[in-house]
């Protein structure tokens, strides 16, 4: 009899650990659920919340562990390594087809590169942002001024470039706040890792401190080649992209930053001089007949105009949304803790009371 008991109780001991195993199963669904945010974001993974943000090209490098060539050799290393020092003029690049950011430096005569980055994310597909909450990253040349690095705040390390310029204005595109910065993560900003964010900050700051009155920021949606022209020909951008092709071939020939301005809704660009702003002053149409183009505004800077109210309703739209969706996050999170802490009580108690067990006590049938 005592034999069959004590088998009795390490029979009914494992059939409670298979309940535990059991109950938690089901409570699983619910508690897996702590680890996805408000748009799906999942360990350090990005999945598609809407259309806006489905473009398969977007990268995600920055998650999956890659960095910038010789990212473990500090800076200071690799600026004298190559002949740099910092604050000096800077230029940057960025390809969203390629997820690459370049950071360029004047050396003696021309700029040189200084290192390329890969971007972890950006939202949306090529072409430009054309409305505010489209959730499209731009393309267009941009320049940033000492006004719009952002030190502190949410986005520690960051810069708007700028968007929109007056040459987006003029064609109507709207929109607010489209960084450069850290985090991994955004929708229609271009993000990169934190380290690298800090990289390319410095070397921005270092360069409006020690004189440079604006640098620029150029976007492409790939890298201008003429067969990456073609094969794109059928795109509805394809004139756009040839406009900003104009600035990509001329930086590509003299390494040196092109004076930008705009005529009417086209970028103008001209070659540019060594010291002068990253910007430069505005410069006519080559070969546009008189009086074509003389209004040519230059360059095309920051629209710092205030929002209008169907911005601001946008962004108040999306800001409840945001918060109806954390507290629908906060409830479902407390129903799996309950869910969790009963499953363990029950289990708690079926051990407890196999523990027990035996005797005039036992509530369990046993073996003959």
């Amino acid at each position: 009899m005592g034999l069959s008991s004590g088998r009795t109780r390490i029979t009914l001991k494992c059939a409670g650990l298979v309940a535990l195993g059991s109950i938690v199963a089901h409570a699983a669904p619910g508690l897996a659920y702590h680890g996805r945010g408000e748009h799906g974001r999942i360990a350090g993974r990005h999945t598609a919340p809407d259309v806006a943000n489905r473009n398969p090209s977007r990268a995600r490098i920055g998650a999956m562990g890659y960095a910038a060539p010789s990212a473990a050799i500090e800076p200071e290393q690799r600026l004298e390594q190559k002949g740099m020092a910092a604050g000096s003029p800077l230029m940057i690049r960025i390809f969203k087809a390629e997820s690459e950011l370049e950071v360029w430096l004047q050396t003696r005569d021309r700029f040189e590169l200084f290192a390329t980055y890969p971007i972890c994310f950006w939202s949306g597909t090529l072409g430009p942002k054309l409305r505010e909450g489209d959730r499209q990253a731009p393309e267009g040349l941009y320049s940033v001024g000492i006004e719009q690095l952002h030190r502190d705040g949410k986005r520690p390390h960051s810069f708007d470039i700028g968007y929109p310029n007056s040459l987006d204005a003029a064609e109507g595109r709207t929109g607010s706040n489209i960084w450069i910065h850290g985090g991994c993560g955004s929708i229609g900003c271009f993000a990169m890792t934190n380290p690298l964010m800090d990289e390319i900050f410095a070397l921005g700051e270092q360069a409006l401190a020690a004189g440079q009155d604006r640098f620029q920021v150029h976007i492409f949606p790939f890298r201008m080649t003429d067969e990456n022209m073609h094969m794109h020909a059928d795109s509805p951008w394809s004139l756009f992209w040839s406009n900003l092709k104009e600035a990509y071939d001329l930086f590509e020939r003299t390494r040196i930053p092109p004076k930008v301005g705009m005529c009417g809704t086209r970028y103008v660009v001209e070659q540019g001089a060594l010291g002068a702003s990253a910007s430069g002053p505005a410069v006519a149409a080559p070969g546009a007949p008189t009086g074509s183009c003389e209004e040519v505004a230059a360059p095309p800077l920051p629209v710092l105009s205030r929002p209008s109210a169907e911005d601001g309703a946008t962004k108040r739209h999306r800001a409840s949304r945001r918060v109806r969706s954390r507290h629908a996050t906060i409830h479902k999170r407390r129903r799996a803790q309950r869910a969790r802490a009963a499953a363990m009580a029950a289990v708690a108690f079926h051990v407890d009371a196999l523990s027990t067990a035996g005797g005039p006590r036992r509530s369990w049938p046993l073996d003959a």
